[in-house]
């Protein structure tokens, strides 16, 4: 619709091109560049900013600081072949600014498209941009101040920016916090309450454009530490997520396309400017990306991927130019006609070139999911916990409590809230003439589910200091195991809990739920891309499991019998037993042939051509001592975690060994299948009432064991039969 297209036709251009739209596209590129700011300091991942603020600054100063090079250099031959006057020192600033800018709500936008902004190089990829954002941000002080030769006027207008950004901040914690405390039996805050909100943030954001300085990383600052637990935080993600993504991005970003007239590149010089530009940009975000990416051992296909995401442009660099024009620091309309579509051509360049990459090297940057019985613990863990109704919920952030370790441990807890979206019902009536308990939203489903499950969440929120991000996904049961996998493989959840469909009665009984939750269950545990647990909640461990921090020592088993999936269970259990509060305890189950033996701690060592005889289950044995001693060695000698074992004959002996323990522990964690048909188990299936849970599991959950410990079933993610029921989900 620009100069470069349709405004080229006379009743197009008087229509677009007046003598106020500049005035009234820069205001609005204002007002749309706040709010998308403060969406994306709302958005990002704080946290992991902090912990890796040093790769991404190396990476962004790497960028940044080759390109400041790249762009000094060919700044006299740019003033001299677009015939410029004035200040050559302003038009280096201005080429500075645009080839080191990386254009962060594009990155954002990219990444999350792209379906990658949750792994470690789109996170690191958003994390750079900012920091490089911030750089710009500050030579575009430089630049709108230039004529103010005062360092006392610089040093003041600095103070009074910090100043107001801090007292925003302080305002929002006080009325965020009043405001949840105001709405606490409501789902969200009223419009109003938004409105005053929003209000004051552009307040602020005019503010500092009336003192000179760009409200673009005031606005991130101020989303990114507005408090992220309650009504207030999520109201505004809800409100502001939809309008932004899908009507003010495009908006925004189209003026940019709007302003850039390609049809000057016809003149040889300007193509030739141009065409240095382009080579600039992409050498010194090559060059000091890849410099920096080396330096932090990053590997090099990683390293051409964030070059190319830090390349992307069209933020803060056409702040710069429409600075620059406005104040005439350069008389030249072929500079600027030049320099505009130089951003436009190289973002439209880059953007599908990243996405080709992307898909690529889907084998890097793609879901790849590590067994925790060789994940360290203490890496980043990713929990998906889903409920179908409030009264599970304490119990889930009980376990994520208890799962988050050391408080130094980064996890990243998401609560799902599953419902159930009722078939059509037919009728004659119009849907103005039905009452009004029929007429439903999307929105609504949930009911009063959603109020108590978001105040238990906040609470627990205030009480560790967790943030716990919310899903909501409303889908019949049929299909309702394609969101759950969906999510977790878009998070990139390390494991995904599901709550039993049966629930405990006030006597203490199970009564079973809606039987479309089980089949739910039983698809999720074919179909996810992760390790899956099967929580049977029986009341106690939310209490138990305290995330308040209290001093109570609470007491856990792991039922180890052999097999992947115990592995497994065991593997996830490494970061129960590194809470303070949890006295994890590992019973080791084993056949009476091995009474005598050491068989718990000892690995037997055999030679590879004795290794290529031995059959599959001596090779699961091999595995289940090797995890044993590496798990014997790091936890149970330094005395962090208890270890017994039971010499058993028979299922019988089992069962009658774990009820004698079924008081002593407050959480089970077993592991869903053992290895294969063991004697250990032998004639615990003759009754079996849930197979998805496994032998050991369905016995713990069933009528006959009279326990009031809750029970966790563990499944090992098994790549091959998620492949191969991918056609049946498709049917």
């Amino acid at each position: 619709m620009g100069p470069s297209g349709f405004s080229r036709i006379k009743a197009v251009e008087k229509f677009f091109i007046q003598s106020y739209a500049s005035g009234y596209y820069e205001f609005m590129a204002l007002i749309f560049r706040t709010i998308i700011m403060f969406l994306i300091g709302l958005e990002t991942d704080f946290p992991y900013l902090m912990r890796n603020i040093r790769p991404a600054s190396i990476i962004a100063c790497g960028s940044s600081l080759a390109c400041t090079f790249f762009a000094a250099a060919i700044t006299f031959l740019v003033f001299q072949e677009t015939a410029s006057h004035g200040s050559a020192f302003m038009m280096s600033l201005m080429i500075i600014i645009t080839l080191a800018n990386a254009a962060s709500p594009i990155v954002v936008r990219v990444a999350a498209d792209l379906k990658f902004s949750t792994s470690e190089t789109g996170r690191l990829a958003i994390s750079s941009s900012l920091i490089a954002d911030a750089y710009a941000v500050f030579l575009l002080f430089i630049l709108s101040e230039y004529k103010s030769t005062s360092i006392a006027k610089w040093i003041f207008f600095f103070f009074l920016y910090f100043i107001i950004v801090g007292i925003v901040i302080v305002i929002n914690m006080y009325l965020a916090n009043w405001l949840n405390r105001r709405n606490r039996n409501q789902k969200y805050l009223r419009n109003a309450e938004i409105f005053v909100l929003i209000a004051i943030l552009y307040v602020a954001a005019m503010a500092l454009e009336h003192l000179g300085f760009s409200s673009i990383i005031a606005s991130f600052l101020i989303g990114s530490m507005f408090p992220r637990g309650g009504k207030a935080a999520r109201t505004l993600l809800i409100k502001l997520t939809y309008p932004i993504h899908n009507f003010i991005f495009p908006i925004y970003f189209g003026n940019h396309g709007f302003r850039a007239n390609v049809t000057k590149l016809k003149n040889l010089r300007n193509f030739m400017v141009f065409c240095i530009l382009i080579l600039s940009s992409i050498g010194g975000k090559i060059v000091g990306t890849l410099a920096a990416c080396f330096h932090l051992k990053i590997p090099y296909r990683e390293g051409v991927l964030l070059a190319f995401m830090m390349n992307l442009k069209g933020h803060v660099d056409m702040l710069a130019l429409t600075i620059g024009l406005t104040d005439d620091l350069v008389l030249s309309l072929n500079f600027y006609d030049v320099m505009i579509a130089t951003i436009i051509v190289n973002t439209l360049i880059w953007g599908p070139i990243v996405a080709f990459m992307v898909r690529r090297e889907s084998d890097i940057i793609g879901y790849r999911q590590i067994h925790f019985e060789s994940q360290n613990p203490e890496s980043e863990l990713r929990i998906l916990a889903c409920v179908h109704s409030p009264r599970p919920v304490a119990t889930m952030l009980g376990l994520v409590a208890a799962s988050r370790g050391p408080r130094d441990v980064p996890i990243t807890p998401y609560l799902m809230h599953l419902v159930e979206l009722p078939g059509k019902k037919k009728t004659n009536l119009m849907y103005n003439q039905r009452e009004e308990d029929e007429l439903s939203d999307e929105d609504d489903y949930g009911g009063n589910d959603v109020v108590e499950i978001n105040d238990a969440v906040d609470m627990f929120a205030s009480e560790t200091g967790l943030l716990v991000h919310r899903i909501k996904a409303v889908s019949p049961f049929s299909r309702m195991h394609a969101d759950i996998c969906n999510n977790a493989e878009d998070i990139r959840a390390s494991i995904v809990i599901l709550p039993f469909h049966k629930h405990q009665r006030i006597d203490g009984k199970l009564e079973n739920g809606k039987q479309g939750i089980r089949t739910t269950n039983q698809k999720v545990l074919r179909h996810a891309p992760c390790s899956v647990a099967i929580l049977i909640d029986r009341g106690l461990t939310a209490g138990s499991l305290n995330p308040s921090g209290s001093d109570s020592l609470q007491h856990i088993a792991i039922l180890f019998f052999g097999g992947p999936d115990d592995r497994e269970a065991l593997g996830f259990s490494k970061r129960l037993g590194m809470d303070h509060h949890v006295n994890l305890t590992i019973i080791r189950f084993l056949p009476a042939s091995s009474r005598g033996q050491i068989a718990g701690v000892n690995i037997a060592h055999k030679t590879d051509d004795v290794l290529m005889a031995i059959s599959n289950d001596e090779v699961e044995k091999e595995a289940d001592n090797a995890v044993l001693t590496e798990f014997h060695n790091r936890y149970v000698v330094t005395g962090q975690v208890g270890y017994v074992e039971k010499v058993v004959e028979s299922g019988a002996e089992t069962a009658s060994a774990l009820r004698d323990m079924a008081e002593m522990y407050s959480l089970f964690i077993v592991g869903k299948d053992g290895r294969g048909h063991s004697v250990l188990t032998t004639g615990m299936s003759d009754w079996e009432e849930c197979p998805e849970l496994g032998k050991v599991g369905d016995f713990l959950a069933s009528p006959e064991f009279d326990i009031s410990g809750s029970v966790l079933v563990v499944q090992q993610y098994r790549p091959s039969k998620y492949e191969d029921d991918d056609d049946d989900d498709k049917q």
